[in-house]
């Protein structure tokens, strides 16, 4: 059982949020930056990446809409989370920790990611899916 006062509240607020920020980085490359991602993609040796940059455009943009919905939370949650690792040791290893300052460009964002998709896939999806649209067990405990 999840303690605090409402962690299906807190479990749902994690979800939109991450599902966000996943469609606000992927949904650019949708409209028109593809061939950006594909270039860099191809000058970190990544094979076919312009199929690459397909697939990491529409997995971020298709899973951070689904996240936002509550739909396929865990297959979505765990695919994102391997796009995180993946990051990492691609790209942000090799700057160091943090994000800006000392190491600018690090990987503790993708760290934060990754744990916030790992919770989601343990924990469950929270409260507000598109699921509870269409049943009753949504309960919101306001004190």
């Amino acid at each position: 059982m999840l303690g605090g006062r409402n962690p299906g509240l807190g479990l749902a607020i994690l979800r939109v949020v991450i599902g966000l920020i996943f469609v606000m980085h992927g949904a650019p490359k949708l409209a028109g930056g593809i061939e950006g991602t594909a270039v860099f993609l191809g000058s970190i040796g990544i094979p076919l990446s312009g199929v690459a940059a397909w697939g990491i455009a529409l997995a971020e943009t298709l899973g951070g809409a689904c996240l936002i919905a509550g739909l396929f939370v865990t297959p979505f949650s765990l695919l994102l989370a391997a796009h995180m690792v993946a990051g990492i040791f691609l790209v942000h290893l090799a700057n160091g920790f943090y994000v800006v300052g000392p190491g600018q460009g690090g990987y503790e964002f993708n760290l934060l990611l990754i744990a916030a998709l790992l919770t989601l896939v343990l924990a469950g999806s929270g409260i507000a899916t598109a699921r509870s649209l269409f049943t009753s067990d949504v309960e919101v405990v306001i004190d």
